[in-house]
């Protein structure tokens, strides 16, 4: 069965009016948890474009005639229609898991309230989840510098999802923060340069950082290697003295 006989059979509206709002509904994204901005704005510009938004902008209007009946040609109508078509659209463009955590309730506006409270929950966890992955982030001497530090930076992507912007001065000096001691001296200049680096100027001058590090480990472990060997060197050259000297003397001692 297609969309708009769906909407047809179940609330009783004729096949143009049915195909209208099958058509719109299709432009809303179906909410999953994370992308609830975009849900919401797509949800109301349909209602909205459609004039049935009323149930998420008023409450129930309770519009009394003057024999006490209440008015249902009017605004009560009206918002009934809204209300009832406004809280099945919801329910369809949602998750079953998310539809599962809300309880049952047939106030639009009640409905949409719990949704929206449900994703600032949900929203807070993650936005803490983030920043502390971020800020306990610790570089490892042997992995790629230029990966982890991207991967810092996709942190602070994702918390600009959650309206939590960081400036790029503030992601370097994370960056630096996570550094080992290895990187210390390489810390101290750029504290004493008058320019800031951006990201992409960090990474550039932590990839020749430890570039440099690497050829000082070389370096150090081949004059290590030389300077053992020359140690080796001298203990032999000394022992065959020593050996020669003690072999003199035993022939001296042999033609007396």
């Amino acid at each position: 069965m297609v969309a708009a006989d769906w909407f047809d059979q179940r609330w009783g509206g004729d096949g143009f009016e049915a195909s209208s709002l099958s058509a719109n509904m299709n432009n809303i994204p179906v909410f999953n948890g994370s992308n609830f901005k975009k849900w919401k704005e797509h949800l109301m510009l349909v209602l909205g474009c459609m004039d049935l938004d009323n149930a998420l902008r008023e409450d129930c209007p309770t519009l009394l005639t003057s024999s006490g009946t209440i008015d249902r040609n009017g605004s009560l109508e009206k918002w009934e229609r809204s209300n009832r078509i406004s809280l099945m659209i919801m329910k369809h463009s949602i998750t079953d898991t998310i539809r599962g955590a809300i309880p049952e309730e047939n106030d639009a506006k009640k409905f949409f309230t719990q949704i929206a409270d449900h994703f600032t929950t949900n929203e807070n966890v993650e936005t803490s989840t983030i920043l502390t992955k971020l800020v306990s982030m610790r570089y490892k001497e042997k992995g790629n510098i230029k990966e982890y530090i991207i991967e810092m930076s996709n942190l602070v992507t994702r918390l600009k999802a959650f309206k939590l912007e960081l400036s790029e001065d503030i992601v370097v000096h994370l960056v630096l923060f996570s550094l080992p001691t290895q990187f210390n001296q390489f810390k101290i200049i750029y504290n004493i340069e008058k320019e800031k680096w951006t990201l992409n100027e960090l990474i550039v001058q932590c990839i020749q950082e430890k570039e440099r590090l690497k050829q000082d480990v070389i370096e150090s472990t081949h004059l290590t290697s030389n300077y053992q060997g020359s140690c080796i060197n001298k203990k032999r050259k000394l022992s065959n003295k020593e050996g020669n000297s003690g072999t003199s003397q035993h022939m001296e001692q042999l033609k007396q």
